[in-house]
């Protein structure tokens, strides 16, 4: 390892105490810094070639994390956190860690997990792709709307609900699990479809395969209204739908790499986060 990125963000770290902490840590074992702040992170990592960074550093939490990974997804650059937010179920390094997290990286003493991401479209214009979810929910005010559901072309159900999440294994304890959906172990390959406060009785989340293709179409409202929603992708955007747009959602054929430290399991830091100790 000779070059690394390191990416802010600065509301989680105002006076910069851990970025510069990193930066000495790995300056002391030979290793180049390359610093990043908010206002350039999206310049400077969509433009980032895999031949120039060994790994990107964020120093910040889940979210910044799943907004870079956004922007790296091309380069197989892999990506670790320092978590300065609350859970932190993909920002592994705790701040007060962070030495002996620089002594593995730099020894090498680590492994590279591949997370699968979604591509999603809207009708044959706006694309992007997502690490956790893209979800479809309604514009404006409070109601329900309904959302016909097909899977490789095959109708599924219509679901009338505040909206429909269509989640990864690393988003399963996102919105998902917020939404009811079940938790899945993040190295997993599939894909979970779950309602947002369905108006109807039994109605579950469905973990779908990897290799399937969902379409979520917006359906008119009472009297023949047009509908209004959104759509969103790891919660950026969003997109204006109204009745009548689609949103198709299948496996990206990128991944998000991500370097774990040591022998923790997931159900080990499931366990811990979920006891928000």
């Amino acid at each position: 390892m000779q070059k690394i990125l390191i990416v802010t963000n600065e509301t989680k770290d105002p006076d910069f105490q851990r970025t510069m902490e990193a930066k000495m840590l790995f300056e002391q074992r030979g290793i180049t810094c390359v610093l990043c702040e908010n206002a350039e992170r999206k310049t400077i990592v969509e433009n980032l070639k895999r031949d120039e960074i060994d790994f990107v550093l964020v120093i910040g939490g889940d979210g910044t994390l799943i907004e870079v990974a956004g922007y790296l997804h091309k380069t197989g650059v892999p990506l670790l956190g320092v978590n300065m937010g609350t859970l932190g179920y993909l920002t592994e390094i705790e701040p007060n860690c962070l030495e002996e997290a620089v002594t593995k990286l730099a020894s090498g003493d680590y492994q590279v997990e591949e997370r699968m991401m979604l591509a999603g479209q809207v009708n044959a214009g706006v694309s992007d792709l997502s690490l956790n979810d893209i979800v479809v929910s309604r514009k404006g005010g409070l109601r329900v709307i309904a959302y016909e559901v097909y899977v490789n072309g095959e109708y599924l159900n219509t679901y009338k609900a505040d909206g429909i999440i269509i989640s990864t294994p690393t988003g399963s304890t996102a919105y998902n699990l917020s939404a009811g959906g079940p938790i899945v172990k993040p190295t997993a390959s599939l894909i979970l479809l779950t309602p947002i406060c369905s108006h109807a009785l039994n109605t579950s989340s469905i973990v779908l395969a990897d290799t399937d293709e969902i379409t979520i179409k917006v359906l008119e409202g009472r009297n023949q209204t047009v509908e209004e929603a959104i759509v969103s992708f790891d919660g950026a955007g969003p997109y204006n739908l109204v009745t009548g747009d689609e949103v198709h959602v299948q496996k990206a054929k990128t991944v998000t790499k991500i370097i774990k430290l040591g022998d923790v399991s997931f159900l080990e830091t499931l366990r811990r986060k979920m006891k928000g100790s």
